[in-house]
């Protein structure tokens, strides 16, 4: 627990900061509402044993992940896109400002090496790939949304760094200038520039890099121009807030939601795919973008069931213009129009 990728619990005057927080309670960080980390009937010690012992089928496909390798550095300043990098990974131009989101990119989503690897074929990105990042934007600090190695590789190419209270003890136990790291708490907001503002917003989820949990804040941000809102929703299990977010910026053009890695027994903390389109109808959105999957298990599902699933159920009944493309694929922003191909299927 002692070894760097673990990180540094805040202390010090970080510590003061963040427990003057409305949602620090009783030693630690609240959810809006009560939150069990698993759902009734269930217990740690049975999930456990299932995650290592149980035989489910097609949590890890064979085949190759399809992906396609964009020249991030060769695209124009001018042009608002986004590229996913599989599971809750992404970049993000817009407006001339550059956006990391979650990074993870050293092929594994453990502090442990080799013990949580990437699916084949979704490792086509590396930190060298990535240009100049304006803002490093992290949700919350779990290992496979804040990944050590690949933060380090970071450094050099991240002018700014917005996460929730806490998590900048981990930059800065890492080295990185504390003048660089900007600690948010819920409903606050950064200034981009005159007419661009990042906002941050709830989420229903926990924390914790080591043994202690909640002790650093999870979050969702919004991103706000004059012609796009764009919802970065994390991790998070289904709730009120998202009916709140939705009524108060008036909806989205695109919203970024948890859809993988769920279970019925932890179903508080990760949304099952009807839920995600619960959120995304409560958001107003005009797209949806479901994440959270296609890269590394952390869930008993087979691994491609939570894109099937959404897509089937998406038809039915909500008819969101779903986007879903192969890692690397360029999303353009400002194109509601634009079409993906169901590249999941036929993959074993």
């Amino acid at each position: 627990m002692r070894q760097p990728q673990f990180g540094k619990a805040p202390r010090g005057k970080r510590l003061e900061l963040l427990q003057k927080s409305s949602n620090y309670k009783d030693g630690k960080f609240q959810n809006i509402h009560f939150t069990p980390m698993l759902s009734e009937g269930h217990s740690m010690i049975g999930v456990t044993f299932n995650y290592i012992f149980g035989k489910f089928p097609r949590t890890i496909p064979t085949d190759n992940i399809p992906s396609v390798k964009t020249d991030l550095k060769n695209v124009s300043i001018t042009e608002n896109v986004l590229v996913w990098f599989g599971h809750s990974s992404y970049f993000i131009q817009l407006n001339g400002k550059r956006f990391l989101i979650d990074p993870v990119f050293s092929g594994n989503a453990s502090p442990i090496p080799n013990s949580n690897k990437s699916f084949k074929g979704t490792d086509i990105y590396s930190a060298d790939d990535m240009p100049e990042i304006d803002y490093l934007l992290i949700t919350h600090d779990h290992y496979d949304h804040l990944d050590y190695p690949t933060i380090l590789k970071l450094k050099p190419k991240v002018k700014q760094v917005i996460c929730g209270l806490g998590v900048g003890e981990h930059f800065e136990f890492w080295s990185f200038d504390s003048t660089k790291i900007i600690e948010k708490d819920w409903n606050e907001r950064v200034k981009i520039s005159d007419d661009f503002t990042l906002h941050t917003a709830p989420a229903r989820h926990f924390s914790g890099r080591s043994l202690t949990r909640n002790n650093t804040l999870w979050l969702s941000f919004i991103l706000q121009t004059p012609d796009l809102k764009l919802y970065l929703g994390g991790d998070s299990g289904y709730d009120t807030h998202f009916a709140e977010i939705g009524e108060k910026f008036g909806g989205f053009d695109l919203a970024l939601l948890d859809n993988g890695q769920y279970n019925l027994a932890w179903q508080a903390i990760h949304m099952l795919p009807d839920e995600a389109l619960k959120a995304a109808k409560d958001l107003q959105t005009k797209r949806l973008f479901p994440v959270h999957s296609s890269k590394f298990k952390l869930a008993y599902h087979p691994w491609d069931e939570p894109l099937k699933t959404i897509s089937k159920l998406n038809e039915k009944e909500y008819h969101f213009p779903l986007v879903t493309p192969k890692i690397g694929e360029i999303v353009h922003l400002n194109d509601n129009t634009q079409t993906f191909s169901k590249w999941w299927e036929n993959i074993n």
